[in-house]
């Protein structure tokens, strides 16, 4: 197996699972990078919107275009912060209810997604992920 391989399989993963979850929230008229957000200020709370793409590894122009759309469905709010050029997101009340409905929706299509591997397996790729992740991201800040 050559690196291109494994890069090119983890790539090739990486935009099926985007592509259920874009399946899956469908329905509720939200996209896999809407999703992003929603669950990163659900589970850390308001953020200034350059963390948010420092913790999601997105642009400054897309991202800007996710909030704008998530702001036009009333889902999250921009706030000035201290200084006028930080704009701080956070999640709307409207959010807040639906987001449980939302969560649902994803959790089942992640059990169906995972339903063949064993658990022992799912922890053992947590780990190896989550530890090339952090190198990765080390890397960069270095």
């Amino acid at each position: 197996m050559t690196t291109h391989t494994l890069l090119h399989a983890i790539h090739q993963l990486s935009r099926e699972l985007t592509k259920r979850v874009n399946e899956t929230l469908q329905p509720f008229g939200l996209y896999s990078a809407q999703w992003s957000v929603l669950f990163v200020l659900q589970t850390k709370g308001e953020m200034p919107q350059s963390a948010l793409c420092e913790y999601l590894a997105v642009e400054a122009p897309p991202m800007t275009r996710t909030i704008q759309r998530l702001i036009k469905q009333g889902y999250v709010q921009q706030i000035p912060g201290k200084d006028k050029r930080v704009k701080v997101i956070h999640l709307t009340e409207k959010a807040r209810q639906a987001y449980p409905e939302w969560e649902r929706a994803v959790l089942a299509m992640n059990e169906r997604l995972l339903a063949s591997m064993p658990k022992e397996q799912q922890e053992l790729m947590q780990g190896l992920l989550a530890e090339w992740l952090g190198k990765m991201k080390g890397d960069l800040n270095e």
